[in-house]
């Protein structure tokens, strides 16, 4: 099943925020709605992300009641920096809704209605051409797992976090379908607890063997030898390999360097953003407080309730503690800055 479609005119998003209680799917015919659902994490996971923006466009253009191609461009420029804002670290939204547009403008001679269908048309060509990918990232990233690895992963890069199969957790399925016997140390990844929602769901449903753990316990594991990789996706790639991907892969990784354990991000070349020199360039979101604040153990409240917080929803893990890059196109190694460029040059 994909965590993003499009059927008869309505966009179809597996509602992650109620996993793994209860596998929802929501529809949505207003591309405004499509963008709080990306807010809200609805839908999370640059690659689905990207998709949805995507399919939003494509409630946008047919939405419009434009009289002229003119006007309808303008209205499709509205919805696509509406839909990109709404979440801002993560790249592919805004190179989503780029290359749509930059395709509906390339030909002055379309009417109304077939540059309408045009934008769905490469909405959807995107979505497909995201399972292609993830699939030719996950055989290149399984390759770096050996038979027996113990594996600490962040946050959800499986399925639910691109239109199907995965990032980081599609190389761990391919290994464990190669017949690899493996283990995942699954982070809770708080403070939305992604792992623990919707990895360890994911994980279930391939029968991969895995334990959760919280995410300060990745240090006891690392030093004490009990860990072999760390895998984890990305939501945006700067031009001399800095990461940025969910709050705590800094740290983690941090951990893995100091015990040289291997760190692999696994991250479609969409996500690699040539235009920031470094990691200290990419906008880091910061969510609502109460994603802190509103935790409870055992039914009762965990923070005072005067008590304040802070939620920087991502950090950035720098180059030097990143061991290779996977992508569609192969495996990156250092160094980033030279061999990123020179894989995107061979689009």
């Amino acid at each position: 099943m994909r965590t993003v479609y499009w059927e008869n005119g309505v966009v179809k998003l597996i509602d992650q925020r109620r996993l793994p209680a209860v596998l929802e799917i929501v529809s949505y015919t207003d591309y405004k709605k499509i963008a709080v659902a990306i807010k809200d994490m609805v839908v999370r996971g640059a690659p689905a992300i990207g998709a949805t923006a995507g399919f939003g466009l494509a409630l946008a253009a047919f939405a419009s009641n434009s009289s002229s191609r003119k006007g309808l461009l303008s209205d499709l420029q509205a919805a696509a920096e509406e839909l990109v804002s709404a979440r801002p670290t993560a790249v592919n939204p805004g190179w989503v809704v780029n290359r749509i547009m930059v395709r509906v403008a390339q030909d002055e001679s379309l009417g109304l209605s077939e540059t309408r269908n045009l934008v769905l048309q490469e909405a959807q060509l995107i979505a497909d051409e995201d399972v292609a990918i993830n699939l030719e990232m996950a055989k290149y990233g399984s390759s770096l797992i050996s038979d027996g690895d113990v594996i600490i992963h962040h946050c959800n890069t499986g399925s639910l976090a691109t239109v199907d199969w995965g990032t980081a957790l599609g190389a761990i399925r391919m290994a464990h379908e190669q017949g690899k016997k493996i283990h995942v140390l699954v982070d809770e990844t708080r403070p939305r607890l992604q792992g623990s929602r919707l990895t360890a769901w994911e994980l279930d449903q391939y029968g991969i063997s895995y334990e959760i753990i919280s995410d300060n316990m990745a240090g006891y594991f690392l030093r004490s030898g009990n860990a072999t990789k760390v895998f984890f996706g990305a939501d945006r790639v700067a031009a001399n390999g800095d990461v940025a991907n969910k709050i705590g892969t800094y740290m983690l990784s941090l951990a893995a360097k100091d015990n040289n354990i291997p760190v692999y991000p696994v991250v479609p070349t969409s996500t690699i953003d040539l235009s920031l020199r470094d990691g200290d360039q990419i906008p880091l979101e910061e969510r609502d407080p109460r994603e802190v604040l509103d935790i409870s153990f055992q039914g009762e409240r965990v923070a005072p309730i005067e008590a304040q917080a802070r939620n920087i929803a991502f950090d950035i893990t720098p180059h030097r503690l990143v061991t290779a890059i996977v992508t569609e196109r192969g495996i990156i190694h250092p160094p980033f800055e030279e061999n990123l460029a020179g894989v995107l040059r061979n689009e």
